[in-house]
């Protein structure tokens, strides 16, 4: 879980939008289209690795993944929900 303090603090690193934490639902979603193969970040490379945990931009189209409970604010590393499909 990302600190409440730091999460006040974190925008996208595009939009400038405040990000807030993904819930389960999402996650499991989302983990479900990673398993099967389909999920691409926005630089194109396939993401193999499940997430338990990810930052969602405010207007929800734009997932960022956290790892080793760090938040990767990467625009080439940020997953479009859009096309999950």
């Amino acid at each position: 879980m990302v600190d409440t303090e730091l999460l006040k603090m974190l925008v996208c690193p595009e939009t400038h939008q405040p990000l807030r934490e993904a819930d389960e639902g999402l996650l499991a979603k989302l983990n479900e289209a990673i398993r099967a193969g389909r999920v691409k970040n926005r630089s194109g490379s396939s993401v193999t690795e499940t997430l338990s945990e990810a930052l969602l931009r405010q207007d929800g189209k734009v997932l960022y993944p956290v790892r080793d409970g760090i938040p990767v604010l990467l625009v080439d590393e940020g997953i479009l929900l859009e096309n999950l499909g």
